[in-house]
């Protein structure tokens, strides 16, 4: 069963640069798609990036693109989420989130295994 742990929330201000980190164990990490996905009250949980299990191919929110870059180190287990100017509407709790059996998910439904979530705020 794998397992996601995200890190690297934070309160920062506006048009600062913040890095999200998500470690996986406990399953072979080369053959997930991962994705980063946000949430915020009362609205439902959104795609930011996602990484293809089997090539460099990614998919991003339209809403961060150019902004935000996801890459992933296989030798690590690990999935990251670089954030450059970062804007008050991007303040939600991150997700780091892992699928089995697809290749580049970009939605929530196909996938599997979810980390706790991180708090990421962005003030004005």
């Amino acid at each position: 069963q794998v397992q996601l742990v995200e890190s690297g929330g934070g309160l920062v201000q506006a048009g600062d640069s913040l890095r999200l980190s998500c470690a996986a164990s406990g399953g072979t990490f080369s053959r997930l798609a991962m994705g980063w996905f946000r949430q915020t009250p009362g609205k439902e949980r959104e795609l930011v990036a996602a990484h293809s299990r089997i090539s460099s191919s990614t998919s991003y929110a339209d809403s961060v693109k150019g902004r935000f870059t996801v890459s992933r180190d296989n030798g690590k287990n690990t999935l990251d989420l670089q954030m450059n100017s970062l804007k008050p509407e991007d303040t939600a709790v991150y997700y780091c989130a892992a699928s089995s059996r697809y290749n580049l998910p970009i939605v929530t439904r196909l996938y599997d295994t979810w980390g706790q979530g991180i708090q990421v705020t962005v003030s004005s």
